[in-house]
C-alpha cells in the first residue's frame, strides 16, 4: 500500500517573510546565512532535489547549493498564514489547522509571568519557583542550577516564543514529578493560551549541567480537527516519529514513537520505510537538532553539520520510496543562526515534493503551510480537508 512521508527539518527557514518586520525579523535567512558561513559545496541531496530551486522563490542563491536545471523534486516555498513564529503553529498549520488569532508570548522582562499564574503553580505543587523570565535554555540551568540544587525550586523560565518551560534537575525533582508538575503548569496556562509547556530536566552539577533526551512538551489542546484526524477516519495509518506526538497531543495519531534526536528519529523512520501496512500510511516526522541544539546557540556551524547528517541520511531514503510513495520535505519556521537574538525567525519554508520517476515542477510561492494538508488528502485520494490548494 502506498505511504506518504512528511520530513519536518525544525526550523530550516527560507528567507523572511512579507510580515517579518512586525516580528523583528526582516532580513533573516536561515538557509541563506548559513550557506554564507560555511565555504564549499554542501547538501548534495537536497541540491539535487531542487533546495536551491527554493531558495531562487526568495531572491536568494544558496552558496554551495545553488539552483539545478532539472530538480528531482517539485519544489517551492510556503508562506505561513497563521500568526506566530513557533513549532505549534507550524506544525499545526502543515497539518491543516490555521489559526486567527496567536498564541500568549509572556514578558521578556522579569518578571514574565503574571502574579496570578505564579501564586497558583507554586499553590498547587506545594514549591517556590525560580527565574521568571526569559532565557537561555542552557545558560539559565548554569546560572540557577546550583540554587535549585540546594532549594529544590523548579527553574521557571520562557523565551520568544510561546512557552512555560520547567528545568529540574534529575536528582531533585524526579522526571516522573516533573511531568506532573507540567501537567499543572499546562492546566493553569490554558487560560493564557499558551502554546507549550516544556519539561527541561538535566543532570550533573554545578559548572557542568547537561540537559538529558528526556525533555516533553505539553501542548494546548487542538481547537479542531487536523488531516491526521480526517485521514485516521478513512482508514489511513497515522505514524508520528520525535516530538509529533507531543505537538498534537497524540490526537489523530495512531501511534507514535517518541524518539530523541535527529539520528534517532531517522533510524525509527527507516524502519517504518520497511514494515508493510495493510492499508495506506501517513509517517509524520520532526528532526529537531537544526533547530534545539543550534539555531537557538547560533551556531551555523553546527546546524549546517546537521543538515549534512540529513542529507546523508535522505540519499538512502528517496532509493526506497516506491511508484506508490510520496515524500514531502518542509520546514516550520525559520531560526536563522546569523540572526540576533536566540529565537525563531518569521521565514518562508522550503518545500519539496518528491515522487520517484518524475521531472520536478516549480510550485512557486504557496500562500499557507496547510497546502500539505490538501495534497495528503489527493495523495490517499479522500475527500478534501481544507480550502487550501494542493500540489499533488
Amino acid at each position: 500500500m502506498k505511504k506518504a512521508f512528511l520530513i519536518v527539518i525544525d526550523s530550516f527557514g527560507m528567507g523572511a517573510l512579507p510580515d517579518a518586520a512586525s516580528y523583528g525579523d526582516a532580513g533573516a535567512h536561515t538557509a541563506y546565512n548559513i550557506c554564507k558561513a560555511v565555504k564549499g559545496p554542501k547538501w548534495p541531496v537536497l541540491k539535487a532535489l531542487g533546495l536551491g530551486n527554493c531558495a531562487m522563490l526568495s531572491g536568494k542563491t544558496l552558496p554551495g547549493c545553488e539552483a539545478v536545471e532539472n530538480p528531482l523534486a517539485d519544489y517551492g516555498i510556503m508562506a505561513e498564514k497563521s500568526s506566530g513564529k513557533d513549532t505549534t503553529t507550524g506544525h499545526w498549520e502543515l497539518a491543516g489547522l490555521e489559526l486567527d488569532s496567536p498564541f500568549h508570548i509572556f514578558d521578556p522582562e522579569y518578571p514574565s509571568f503574571p502574579q496570578p499564574l505564579v501564586d497558583e503553580l507554586q499553590a498547587a505543587i506545594g514549591r517556590k519557583i525560580i527565574g521568571n523570565c526569559s532565557a537561555s535554555g542552557t545558560q539559565i540551568i548554569d546560572t540557577l542550577g546550583q540554587q535549585h540544587m540546594s532549594s529544590g525550586a523548579p527553574i521557571c523560565y520562557t523565551s520568544a516564543d510561546s512557552v512555560f518551560q520547567i528545568a529540574a534537575h534529575e536528582d531533585v525533582i524526579p522526571i516522573e514529578t516533573l511531568y506532573g508538575i507540567c501537567r499543572t503548569a499546562r492546566q493553569l496556562c490554558d487560560a493564557y493560551q499558551v502554546a507549550r509547556v516544556i519539561a527541561r530536566p538535566f543532570t550533573g552539577s554545578p559548572g557542568s549541567f547537561i540537559r538529558t533526551g528526556r525533555r516533553k512538551d505539553f501542548s494546548i489542546r487542538l481547537p479542531g480537527k487536523t488531516v491526521l484526524d480526517h485521514l485516521s477516519d478513512k482508514g489511513v495509518i497515522t505514524i508520528g516519529v520525535g516530538k509529533i506526538g507531543n505537538i498534537f497531543n497524540e490526537t489523530g495519531l495512531a501511534c507514535t514513537y517518541p524518539e530523541k534526536g535527529n539520528q534517532a528519529c531517522m533510524a525509527k523512520t527507516a524502519q517504518l520505510m520497511s514494515q508493510p501496512v495493510s492499508s495506506g500510511a501517513l509517517i509524520f516526522v520532526n528532526l529537531v537538532d537544526t533547530d534545539m541544539l543550534y539555531g537557538h546557540r547560533r551556531d551555523a556551524q553546527g546546524y549546517f553539520k546537521a543538515v549534512s547528517e540529513i542529507d546523508q541520511w535522505l540519499k538512502h531514503v528517496i532509493t526506497r520510496i516506491t511508484e506508490q510513495d510520496l515524500l514531502i520535505i518542509t520546514a516550520d519556521h525559520g531560526c536563522d543562526p546569523a540572526f540576533r537574538g536566540t529565537d525563531h525567525t518569521r521565514e518562508y519554508v522550503p518545500l519539496l515534493s518528491y515522487r520517484t520517476n518524475r521531472a520536478g515542477r516549480n510550485l512557486g510561492v504557496r500562500k499557507q503551510f496547510s497546502d500539505v494538508a490538501q495534497t495528503l488528502c489527493d495523495f490517499f485520494r479522500t475527500a478534501p480537508f481544507s480550502k487550501a490548494n494542493s500540489f499533488y
